[in-house]
């Protein structure tokens, strides 16, 4: 039994949502590739090296538990992560139509939302769970953080409106944006399904010392679940455009480019992807009464790591006054948020603890 520590937890959920909010900028340099080079190298690595590579290093006697685990939860974390993969990839698309931060706003919150109350919700859970002491600061955790992600999304969107000649992206599509962007909140809600599926896997893991790394073994189901979805459609682009070969040979002329530098971007990349969920896991097990708020920490955190991290490369640099005070809005909203949330864990915890 892994002790309650939501303070510690919520530390280890910071790790885990730092390393989301930095995942991508290794992408500015590199050059040469298309999209698809950058994202199936990235991707083969967060979704499908490191996860097993990660059980195998922390997960005693692996073989043993993969035989002893139930059939029926691998296959069903599986399908559910292949699932999150395609939430993925809408995400993706989603923000060539709107912009990164309508997409973020969007499909962030709702995926906060629903990742974070359908499992208990669908399990039969989620009233009992809530009859417990702090019960009201998880809830308002959970609605100022709504509220802050959509001050994000407005500071965002009045950042690109002061910073860009138009006012529209190229290629804007309201309604193809919000479409794929309730696809991506919805699919990518469904990971934490994927997890909760995959519990009897390391439920077998834990009889076999697997402590706090209990949840890797379940990444070999629901990351390669979501490395297949990915991988289908980064082969079929490539298909469509005919440029596979420029994983293993830049295209002649190409500024800029190496493709050492481009491999080590890419795995960079998909080395610090992998570590939300690892960190994520640490998180979790130690989260206590209220371990079905991890998602919604997370997912919090991750957009207020990625305020600062805008901040420290100078992306609200030139913005509007009124802009900046909007995005350290959405700061002291989405910092109050994850306080509420970690202490309604807290009294829950104090409440479970024997008294002396």
């Amino acid at each position: 039994m892994i002790p309650p520590n939501p303070l510690l937890g919520t530390a280890f959920h910071a790790v885990g949502a730092f390393s989301a909010a930095i995942c991508y900028t290794p992408q500015k340099r590199v050059h040469g590739w298309s999209w698809q080079s950058y994202w199936l190298v990235q991707a083969a690595f967060c979704w499908f090296i490191l996860p097993i590579l990660g059980a195998w290093l922390t997960i005693p006697d692996l073989a043993a538990v993969l035989r002893e685990a139930p059939q029926g939860a691998m296959f069903a974390a599986f399908a559910l992560g292949t699932a999150y993969g395609i939430g993925g990839t809408a995400f993706g698309m989603a923000i060539r139509h709107i912009g990164f931060s309508l997409t973020y706003a969007i499909a962030i919150g709702l995926s906060t939302v629903l990742g974070t109350l359908l499992p208990p919700l669908v399990a039969g859970t989620l009233g009992a769970t809530l009859s417990k002491p702090g019960a009201g600061w998880v809830m308002g955790g959970i609605a100022i953080g709504l509220l802050g992600i959509a001050f994000t999304g407005a500071a965002g969107r009045m950042k690109e409106r002061d910073l860009s000649a138009t006012a529209s992206l190229a290629g804007f599509s309201l309604t193809r944006g919000l479409l794929l962007s309730l696809l991506a909140g919805v699919l990518s809600a469904v990971y934490g399904f994927a997890l909760a599926a995959g519990e009897p896997i390391a439920d077998v893991a834990t009889a076999h010392g697997a402590g706090v790394f209990r949840g890797n073994v379940v990444y070999i189901f629901a990351n390669t679940g979501a490395f297949l979805s990915t991988a289908v459609y980064c082969l079929w682009l490539h298909w469509r455009h005919r440029t596979l070969a420029e994983v293993v040979e830049l295209p002649a002329g190409s500024v800029k480019a190496s493709l050492p530098v481009n491999w080590a971007m890419a795995i960079l990349t998909g080395c610090l992807w992998y570590s939300q969920f690892f960190f994520y896991n640490l998180g979790h097990v130690r989260m206590g009464a209220y371990q079905f708020t991890s998602w919604a920490i997370h997912m919090i955190m991750l957009i207020l790591f990625s305020i600062i991290v805008g901040v420290a490369l100078r992306e609200w640099r030139g913005a509007r006054p009124r802009t900046q005070a909007a995005v350290s809005l959405a700061f002291v909203v989405l910092v109050g948020a994850v306080l509420s949330l970690t202490y309604g864990n807290h009294l829950a915890e104090l409440a479970a603890t024997p008294r002396p």
